[in-house]
């Protein structure tokens, strides 16, 4: 169990490094939050900028509302600590 919870602290913690990363899922979780993440999938699948598996992992994040809970928790509490 502890395995599991000090992979996922590493996992919050490296999304709360990089920038482009954090802002992402932040951003993500706001529209899950509002209800219009739809327009972001859509435009997701669209980007021709982005490789396939891509793609689908952040597909796969922005559907798991836990998952962004949890990361825009972390943000806000370590956020003087970074």
């Amino acid at each position: 169990m502890l395995e599991l919870w000090l992979r996922d602290l590493e996992s919050l913690e490296a999304i709360t490094q990089d920038d482009g990363t954090r802002d992402l899922v932040l951003r993500m979780a706001e529209l899950s939050k509002t209800g219009n993440l739809a327009p972001f999938l859509f435009e997701l699948d669209c980007d021709q900028d982005l490789d396939a598996a891509t793609k689908a992992t952040f597909a796969e994040l922005a559907r798991d509302e836990v998952f962004l809970h949890a990361v825009e928790d972390y943000v806000h509490r370590t956020r003087d600590l970074h």
